[in-house]
């Protein structure tokens, strides 16, 4: 369905998706078809505090509302999650709608799809509502417009896309990329030169931490793989993450015979998206940084086991998906399982082969260089 014609020229949009990492990765591509196809417009973004640097950074957002509601879909959120974020949840729509009520929005495009989210939304005072005809929770009795989704519609970039056909904004291949600042470079740079990365050294961002348990492929594994990346491969590896990803990592870091280079909790999501551009590889789970390096145009490896990729595997870059293929309990979406046989499954060599063709496909493209 496209927008009843109307002068989209000059409007406020705002978006509403207030999480999770990979989700807002997502739905940034919106964003710059908006301000690609009307320049004069003002976008609004609602998200939540933890990921509010990658929409503040990026040149496309004029204004960031931020939120603090606590997950209730968070695999540690416990049985408690929705007492503890009732509160944060009120206070958050009363705290909206005294901002919104200043400078209200003529469009609200809902890509969270949630209940929650359409309570944000409704903060709001006047304006359209825009939102998935098939969004759970209730969320489309919110909306005023309903987008339908077609059935060869499947991955959720493909699905937010539909709100820029619907305002008539036909995304363009400029509008698939993060930004990052030259400070975020910067600080990038010396944090490699501390851990004496030459310009020549080829890079390889492992993430091997993710929220749910049942895409964890085993320390000792990665380990295995980032061992043989360095010594066999002559490959530089930097194992990134979030600071609660830290321990982990410092597990596996402990029982490799080489030395990684080990970011987690040092770099910020823009510095993130920096150290993303200088590697030539991510190799990990699927999680916001891979989406993040899809994003990035940065080669992608992803395990994936409990998760579909046709719905949110790397999106529009060269890529390897490694899965114990054959079991008929692939993309489960469990996030607890008692014999996680689809990542146990996958062998290092597989992760191992994969990255190194991509590396190979880098330095073709290079003309045969290192880097």
């Amino acid at each position: 369905m496209v927008a009843p014609r109307m002068d989209l020229q000059n409007k406020r949009f705002l978006i509403v998706k207030p999480s999770s990492l990979g989700d807002i990765v997502h739905a940034l591509p919106l964003a710059h078809a908006l301000k690609r196809c009307y320049p004069e417009s003002w976008i609004g973004w609602i998200v939540q505090e933890a990921y509010a640097p990658l929409v503040e950074g990026d040149p496309a957002v004029d204004t960031v509302y931020l939120i603090n509601i606590p997950s209730t879909s968070d695999p540690q959120a416990g049985r408690l999650a929705y007492f503890r974020a009732l509160p944060a949840l009120t206070q958050t729509l009363c705290r909206l709608r005294r901002w919104l009520q200043r400078e209200p929005y003529d469009l609200v495009l809902d890509l969270h799809a949630s209940f929650r989210s359409g309570l944000l939304g409704l903060t709001n005072p006047g304006g359209t509502r825009v939102g998935f005809a098939d969004a759970k929770e209730l969320n489309p009795l919110f909306q005023h417009r309903r987008i339908e989704v077609p059935d060869s519609v499947v991955h959720a970039v493909d699905k937010n896309m539909l709100f820029c056909n619907h305002l008539r904004c036909p995304p363009g291949k400029s509008d698939f990329q993060l930004y990052s600042s030259e400070q975020d470079r910067d600080r990038v740079a010396a944090f490699l030169q501390g851990h004496r990365l030459r310009d020549d050294d080829v890079l390889v961002y492992v993430n091997p931490a993710a929220r749910w348990r049942t895409k964890f492929w085993g320390g000792g594994r990665w380990a295995e793989l980032a061992d043989r990346l360095i010594g066999e491969a002559g490959l530089r590896v930097v194992f990134a993450g979030s600071a609660q990803d830290r321990d982990y990592i410092a597990g596996v870091s402990e029982r490799m015979s080489r030395t990684p280079i080990v970011a987690a909790g040092e770099l910020s999501l823009t510095e993130t998206v920096a150290l993303l551009q200088r590697s030539a590889v991510y190799a990990g789970l699927d999680s916001g940084p891979m989406h993040m390096a899809a994003m990035a145009g940065v080669p992608v490896v992803a395990l994936f086991g409990p998760t579909n990729p046709e719905r949110v595997g790397p999106y529009g870059v060269e890529h390897r998906l490694v899965r114990n293929e054959g079991l008929v309990c692939l993309g489960c979406r469990k996030r607890h399982c008692g014999v996680p046989r689809c990542m146990e499954g996958i062998e290092v060599d597989q992760v191992y082969r994969a990255v190194l063709s991509l590396v190979d496909l880098r330095r073709s493209a290079a003309g045969g260089g290192k880097g």
